[in-house]
């Protein structure tokens, strides 16, 4: 049998304004975007998350089966299912007020040939600390990927937040993070220095994504840039989950400490591609492979 990726992290309704004064619920979060775009990227996917037994709960479960997306826990273990109230601006830029609660049911781990851990789902209590103890136990056997992904308006920012995202950062191979993530954790460092800090900390790369102005893979090697695609924006919802996917796409079972530099800007580029599409259409809308 083949083994397959586990994503770990939430999943909740995005209810999106728009800056025509629509208003449209689409299902997202983090992690779920993660494993619909593997999933419609052909791998296999089993996902640990949580919502409750009720209509919004029904609208992700419908999502993620309809994605090929299987279940590797019991989701059904909150009270109310997680919502992000995103409001677009007129470039596209989403900012974001979530109510939210966080905790897993019992996991099946199985052999995953990767584990993703992203955003909330890493650092929101108590679900943060199973979510720990389950990437523990997974390392060594598995390419452990985490997507800082930080959302302040539901986390906080300050010296506890940082604390939280260290120690997942500490057990990863491939850490990603935003220069905006960068910024809200460490306002006092550049975005440079702010890398290399978290690459101290012991995974073998972070790769800084910036939007329109592309991507940079850091590791002790060296750095290594991509360009982001030119495309009109319907807005961004998503593309950074997407571009985080196709890398664990593209890497697949390669070791991250040993790629060569041609293989990195491949896998960038790959990943380049596949948030492109995301950003050009409403929604989490990540791309089929043969869309790329």
């Amino acid at each position: 049998m083949d083994r397959d990726v586990l994503v770990v992290g939430e999943a909740l309704v995005d209810i999106v304004h728009a800056a025509d004064g629509s208003t449209r619920e689409y299902a997202g979060g983090s992690a779920a975007n993660v494993a619909v775009a593997l999933a419609r990227l052909g791998r296999p996917v089993r996902f640990v998350t949580a919502w409750a037994d009720d209509a919004r709960g029904a609208v992700l479960a419908e999502h993620l089966a309809g994605a090929g997306v299987a279940m590797a826990s019991d989701p059904q273990v909150l009270e109310r299912t997680a919502t992000a109230a995103a409001t677009i601006g007129a470039d596209g830029s989403a900012s974001y007020d979530f109510d939210l609660d966080w905790r897993l049911g019992e996991v099946e781990t199985g052999d995953p040939v990767a584990v993703h851990v992203c955003s909330i789902g890493a650092v929101l209590e108590p679900g943060a600390g199973q979510v720990l103890d389950l990437v523990t136990g997974l390392r060594g056997s598995a390419t452990i990927s985490y997507d800082i992904n930080a959302r302040p308006a539901i986390t906080g920012t300050g010296p506890d937040l940082v604390a939280r995202v260290e120690r997942m950062v500490a057990v990863a191979d491939l850490v990603k993070a935003s220069d905006e993530d960068l910024d809200n954790l460490y306002p006092q460092l550049g975005i440079a220095e702010a890398a290399a800090h978290l690459l101290a900390l012991g995974p073998a790369a972070v790769v800084v994504t910036r939007g329109g102005e592309g991507a940079t893979w850091v590791s002790v090697g060296g750095t290594v840039e991509v360009a982001s695609l030119p495309v009109e924006v319907a807005d961004t919802i998503g593309a950074g989950d997407t571009f985080g996917a196709a890398v664990i796409d593209a890497l697949w079972d390669r070791k991250v400490a040993d790629l060569t530099t041609g293989e990195i800007e491949g896998i960038l580029a790959h990943a380049a591609r596949a948030a492109a599409v995301t950003v050009s259409r409403p929604g989490a809308d990540p791309p089929y492979r043969s869309e790329l």
